[in-house]
């Protein structure tokens, strides 16, 4: 699909390799457009190749990226489309654009509903971002029809019509491509439940262990890897000792390539309790035709072909693991690949930008 010819830049805190960077980072490759980013990460980064245009405001505090960013910005202030996602970003950029420092079109992504996960003093931080920038985007990005209708419930100040749904892309040859690299680790030998995300609290891990030792017995050589790090990698280290499951739940840490482990993997679970739209849950089922996923977000309840739980429930999660260990191991099936296809880069990236002049003539 050609992709509309426009003068792009996308614009990210960091270059860290978590979901709504990898959207940005998808669709800049996807039209060969430029990368901003406020903050250079030490490690774990995404994989942007050498002929791909990318700057960095800083590497060492994201408080001087923001006040940088407005010098290196200053080659796209006109006659661009920015693209960025995050609300404090959104918030700054639209801000800028508000004052009359950039005069170039302003699209912004939502990378989750910050009004239903948030509470305090942080949802107050957010409200007040919104307030102060949020006047200044042409264009608002939800990933839901959910995520929009929480938008509109809280933000009153601009037009319905300035706010639309795309959902998150996926790029299925380069998933092929890593799914079929090989995977030289132990612990996948024999069958395996495969699980990713950071170690937070949103993501539902504690719920899926506790899940998983109701099920081990039924299942003596069946082993948990849940792929990824975070801060709350000890606590869970802890649950999986006082379960006596030292064994059988693995937390891997950080994988470059989860890839091969979705698709050798018996089974692939999303446990997550609430997210703006979960980008694994797309990589999982492109790999993987045996996918349970809690319904932790807008639109899953619409995918083909995943066995769908409530979130937050240890009991949901035992009866939803049981029923897809019990189905045979195959391949996606057409509508499943066609779900997928649907959601190329390419098709995102030219529903964002076939969006801005319906809205310019608002």
């Amino acid at each position: 699909m050609p992709v509309i010819n426009q003068n792009v830049l996308f614009v990210s805190m960091t270059n860290a390799a978590n979901g709504a960077e990898n959207v940005l980072f998808m669709a800049a490759s996807a039209i060969g457009a430029p990368m901003m980013f406020a903050k250079k990460v030490n490690s774990g980064g995404l994989d942007i190749p050498k002929e791909q245009s990318s700057y960095y405001a800083s590497t060492n505090s994201m408080f001087m990226g923001f006040l940088k960013l407005i010098k290196l910005l200053k080659p796209y202030r006109k006659d661009f489309i920015l693209i960025s996602t995050h609300p404090y970003l959104n918030a700054y950029l639209g801000f800028l654009k508000r004052v009359g420092y950039i005069k170039s079109q302003l699209i912004v992504r939502e990378c989750t509903s910050v009004f239903t996960r948030f509470t305090g003093l942080k949802k107050m931080s957010y409200k007040l971002a919104y307030y102060l920038g949020y006047p200044g985007v042409d264009l608002v990005v939800c990933q839901t029809s959910l995520m929009r209708y929480q938008f509109l419930q809280h933000i009153n100040f601009i037009p319905n019509q300035k706010i639309i749904v795309q959902g998150n892309p996926i790029n299925l040859k380069l998933i092929n491509t890593k799914a079929k690299l090989p995977l030289d680790d132990p612990d996948t030998i024999g069958d395996f439940i495969c699980a990713a995300g950071r170690l937070i609290p949103e993501k539902g891990f504690s719920v899926l262990i506790h899940a998983f030792s109701y099920i081990e017995k039924q299942y003596p050589t069946l082993k948990l890897l849940i792929l990824g790090e975070g801060g709350k990698r000890v606590e869970l280290f802890r649950l999986i000792e006082t379960l006596g499951l030292t064994d059988r739940v693995i937390l891997k840490g950080r994988i470059d390539n989860p890839m091969p482990y979705f698709k050798r993997a018996r089974i692939c679970v999303l446990s997550s309790i609430k997210e703006g739209f979960p980008n694994v849950l797309l990589e999982m089922m492109s790999v993987n035709p045996s996918v349970v996923a809690t319904l932790c977000a807008g639109g899953i309840e619409a995918i083909p072909g995943v066995l769908k739980v409530k979130p937050d429930s240890v009991n949901e999660l035992v009866i939803g693991i049981e029923k897809a260990l019990d189905k045979s191991i195959g391949s996606p099936s057409s509508v499943i690949k066609q779900y997928l296809h649907n959601r190329t880069p390419e098709i995102f990236i030219n529903s964002l930008l076939k969006s801005l002049p319906a809205v310019n003539n608002l």
